[in-house]
Order: structure tokens, then C-alpha cells, then sequence
């Protein structure tokens, strides 16, 4: 009797875990970031994954005009307007996360490493420079 509390107990252990884990393409779709000024489309090109701004909680300057992103550190890159730019690139799916890619931010002009989680339907997305210890993490939620 009690090897077969155990092997229940054992199976569904083995069935909870599947239940919750990741499928690469889980990533696919729109996302609200953690301050909600802006949405994320994710998408997927040639097997990795990217995603773009696709709006903005405010799209235009004080004088009317479109957010362009002018700290990007290439000088002919910062006339482009923020919606539309590619926020993050590259990504792998491995191991329940995507990981290998890059995460820029048109506030600041700077790229980072990146990796990102899936917990609880929302997303971990970290940047970092030379080791995730040494980054950041915000919490994105999906734009239904």
C-alpha cells in the first residue's frame, strides 16, 4: 500500500511539473512593460526571438512631435522613431528561458545582456552587464 501512495505521489510530482513548463513559443505575442509605458511585441525570425515597440504611452514629445531615439550612441541611428524599434533580439529558447540575447534601451542608448523568464504567465526580463548577478529585473505582463 504504501509503495503505491508512493508511486502516485512520484507521478504526479512528475505530471505538476510538466504542467508548468515552457514552450519556446510561449514568448509569442504582446506585452505590457512594468510601468506600462510601453508594449512589446514578441516575434519570432529565422528560429530566435525579437520584439519591437509597437506603442507608446506617450508617442510624442512636449512639441508635437514623434519620440525618436536620440541617445542612441550612433549617430545615424537617432533620428528613428521609438515606435517600431526593436527592443530585444536574439533570443534562444533553452532550459525553460530565452537566453543569448540583447536588450536596448532608447532611454538611455545603452544595450544589455539579457535573458528572460516565464513565471506565473508574466515575464522576467533581466538585463545585465558581464553576469545576470549584475543586472536588473522588470516584470512585463501580456496585453490581452
Amino acid at each position: 500500500m504504501i509503495n503505491r501512495l508512493i508511486l502516485v505521489f512520484i507521478s504526479l510530482t512528475a505530471l505538476s511539473s510538466l504542467a508548468y513548463a515552457q514552450k519556446a513559443d510561449d514568448i509569442l505575442g504582446t506585452w505590457l512593460t512594468d510601468e506600462g509605458k510601453a508594449r512589446i511585441e514578441v516575434y519570432k525570425e529565422n528560429g530566435k526571438y525579437n520584439g519591437k515597440i509597437v506603442w507608446l504611452k506617450e508617442p510624442k514629445n512636449e512639441d508635437g512631435s514623434l519620440k525618436r531615439d536620440k541617445e542612441n550612441p550612433e549617430k545615424e541611428l537617432r533620428d528613428r522613431p521609438i515606435v517600431g524599434l526593436n527592443l530585444i533580439k536574439g533570443f534562444v529558447f533553452d532550459d525553460d528561458q530565452w537566453e543569448d540575447g540583447e536588450i536596448y534601451d532608447p532611454e538611455s542608448g545603452k544595450t544589455y545582456s539579457c535573458r528572460i523568464k516565464m513565471k506565473k504567465g508574466k515575464l522576467e526580463v533581466r538585463g545585465y552587464i558581464g553576469a545576470p548577478m549584475f543586472g536588473r529585473t522588470v516584470v512585463w505582463s501580456r496585453y490581452k
